[in-house]
């Protein structure tokens, strides 16, 4: 191996280490049943994203590549597989909270035997090996900020409304005026440039951009407060169909999370609303509400993709070795909150999807989901950029999802 090969080698093992062990921080503060509750269907125990992302390692890497590895426990692969039809059957994911046993300490054993594995065959492993760490540190990264918003979830079932960690108090920066960037027109490009990515980001192509102008900055919570006083929830002239029979049938009248005495939850527990901060849990169908409500609407993925390729994602306001942060005031497009868009996550021209059972990872899900851009507050640092293509359906707000209007120029 050339000395260069060597090199990104020991980078990788680096970012592996870096990675695996974040994960294991943000778990530090939990006791064993915190870590195995789960709030709804759609989110997952915290000891379930442990074991998950250790199953990724164990079963793609360690089973595949490494001759003679011996699973730490052939039972486990059942409960911790999420999606992969591939790899056989597993158990029903809304019933992830009944699994009690194997218990968090057990889990952070198995984790613990596995990275030495990891470590100790990295050297040796094939390119197509060290391809799949990379795309499992990334994947792991994905299950970092799902561990957050999933806590979030389950500590806000709990009438103590518990705190995961401590956070600064609300900013008393005002709110930065909103204006208006004109973006560009006719023929761009859009899809990830080069270095790693995900599937659903390639092949680049060309789309055509029509006149149009988009925020410089996220809606905020004081002007969704603004919204609600102007009845902006039973207004059904300004809701998609599907998104008033929501409305109705869930009762929703504020983002998720919001109480009447001008709070919210967060994970640092009850604080009283910064209304300088951008929105955050809110639907989709909230989202398109909103804009139709200011005179706006939604942006396109590749209009935002567009106005921000040239922004630096490492800057704003998102999770890293410090410990989570709590949305702010004054970011710029990565952080904060993710933003929708009135885009359907489809595949772009000449999609193809990764070979073998780690290709079920995106192209499967294109179907009834919208597309989010940026990165929030609980994204951890470096792991997103412009071409990243974040994806829920419209109902979904128990993430850190907020706005950024868009208009017709």
């Amino acid at each position: 191996m050339a000395r260069s090969d060597d090199d990104r080698t020991n980078s990788l093992g680096v970012r592996l280490d870096t990675t695996r062990k974040l994960t294991l921080d943000l778990a530090a503060p939990l006791s064993d049943a915190d870590a195995t509750i789960q709030p709804h269907p759609d989110a997952s125990p915290a000891k379930w994203h442990l074991a998950h992302t250790t199953w990724f390692f164990e079963t793609f890497i360690l089973r595949d590549h490494v001759p003679g590895y011996r699973l730490h426990d052939e039972r486990w692969p059942y409960l911790f597989n999420s999606y992969y039809e591939g790899e056989g059957e597993r158990h029903a994911r809304p019933r992830r909270g009944m699994i009690s046993r194997p218990s968090l300490d057990e889990v952070r054993e198995w984790r613990a035997c596995v990275d030495k594995a990891l470590a100790a065959s990295l050297p040796s492993l094939p390119t197509a090996a060290l391809a799949l760490i990379e795309l499992g540190i990334q994947h792991e990264q994905q299950h970092q900020e799902l561990f957050l918003t999933d806590i979030l979830a389950a500590f806000a079932e709990n009438p103590l409304e518990p705190t995961f960690g401590a956070a600064d108090a609300a900013s008393c920066y005002s709110t930065e005026p909103l204006a208006w960037i004109d973006g560009r027109e006719g023929l761009v490009e859009i899809g990830a440039p080069g270095g790693f990515s995900f599937d659903c980001e390639r092949p680049r192509h060309k789309v055509l951009l029509h006149p149009h102008r988009i925020a410089n900055r996220c809606v905020t919570n004081g002007e969704w407060e603004n919204f609600i006083a102007d009845a902006g929830y039973r207004t059904p002239s300004l809701w998609l169909s599907e998104g008033w029979d929501w409305v109705q049938a869930n009762s929703i009248e504020r983002p998720l999370y919001w109480h009447d005495d001008g709070s919210h939850f967060t994970l640092a527990g009850r604080r009283l609303l910064d209304r300088a901060a951008p929105v955050d849990h809110v639907s989709y169908y909230e989202a398109d509400a909103y804009a139709r409500w200011a005179g706006a609407r939604l942006p396109t993925e590749a209009e935002w993709e567009d106005a921000f390729a040239c922004s630096d994602p490492m800057i704003g306001h998102q999770l890293d070795t410090a410990g989570p942060v709590l949305a702010k005031s004054g970011g710029g497009p990565f952080g904060d909150v993710w933003q929708w868009t009135q885009s359907a996550y489809l595949p772009y021209p000449g999609f193809a999807t990764e070979a073998g059972t780690v290709g079920e990872y995106n192209g499967k899900f294109m179907c009834g989901q919208f597309v989010l851009k940026g990165a929030s507050c609980a994204t951890p640092r470096g792991h997103s950029r412009a071409s990243y293509r974040n994806f829920f359906p419209p109902s979904a707000r128990w993430q850190f999802t907020g706005v950024r209007l868009a208009r017709n120029a």
